[in-house]
């Protein structure tokens, strides 16, 4: 390893010397990232990621010289990469950088990408909010590049994380739409009644039994066959041992149901 580092500095020296020398025509600019590309590589493999993820944005100003957009929103996510080992607030940055590069040569399928892993490094910190934020650009970047299921990914994401911080009416709204799209699906039919099950559990969060029980009939119209559903029925009941103020009912219908279907979504009320 300490071979490598060695090598990776002596080439990160040469790089700088090209840099300050004399080129034509933007030659220096190449010598310089390739230089600079060696440097890095060397880096890695010293496991010396901050000299690593440094390098990497130095061979990303060498692209920018040479107006090559893509391969400097390259070199930001391999910063990005380095980075992530040590410090994540300089590999978000990096990305941010590289989606913004990304935009300006039209690859926003690229840029969508990207913007997913810069909301799964703030999911990792649990940096809720900023998740939500990142996963809902994501979203949209996805719904125009006409990336439907990656999409739905990023979207139930953000009615997770909305449902979390209590912004029930969101995490519904999400829900329904997400829940409307698959039922035009063959290959995501099969998910409706756990968006609806969802948007539901959300329904209950906000304590309004007779908004519950308005969205169930909503459902229904939506889906004729989510009512023959145990996600229904549980919804149903659950709004009954509400209204009704039953407590033990309310425990033995959350109980049965969860001993067969876990209530993941339930955590966030």
């Amino acid at each position: 390893m300490a071979d490598q580092l060695s090598k990776g500095e002596e080439f990160e020296k040469k790089a700088e010397k090209k840099l300050s020398g004399w080129g034509l025509f933007g030659s220096k600019y190449e010598d310089a990232a390739d230089l600079f590309d060696k440097a890095a590589n060397c880096f890695k493999l010293a496991k010396s990621w901050d000299k690593a993820g440094a390098t990497y944005l130095k061979l990303a100003s060498c692209h920018l010289k040479l107006e090559s957009k893509h391969e400097a929103a390259q070199a930001h996510v391999d910063a990005a990469h380095s980075y992530k080992k040590t410090n994540i607030n300089e590999s978000v940055s990096c990305l941010d950088q590289a989606v913004n590069l990304f935009c300006d040569i039209g690859r926003l399928s690229m840029a969508a990408r990207y913007l997913k892993e810069i909301a799964e490094l703030y999911e990792g910190e649990q940096n809720i909010e900023q998740a939500l934020v990142y996963y809902e650009k994501s979203a949209d970047f996805f719904q125009n590049e006409e990336v439907t299921t990656s999409a739905n990914q990023c979207k139930q994401k953000v009615a997770q994380f909305a449902a979390q911080l209590e912004q029930y009416q969101k995490s519904i709204e999400i829900y329904e739409e997400i829940a409307r799209q698959s039922l035009n699906n063959n290959l995501l039919k099969y998910g409706v009644k756990g968006h609806l099950l969802n948007a539901g559990i959300c329904q209950l969060c906000k304590g309004d039994v007779i908004a519950v029980t308005n969205a169930l009939e909503r459902y229904q119209e939506l889906d004729p066959t989510f009512s023959g559903t145990r996600e229904y029925r549980f919804l149903a009941d659950i709004a009954a041992a509400i209204d009704e103020e039953d407590v033990a009912k309310f425990t033995d219908v959350v109980k049965e149901f969860d001993s067969m279907t876990p209530l993941v979504s339930s955590k966030s009320c």
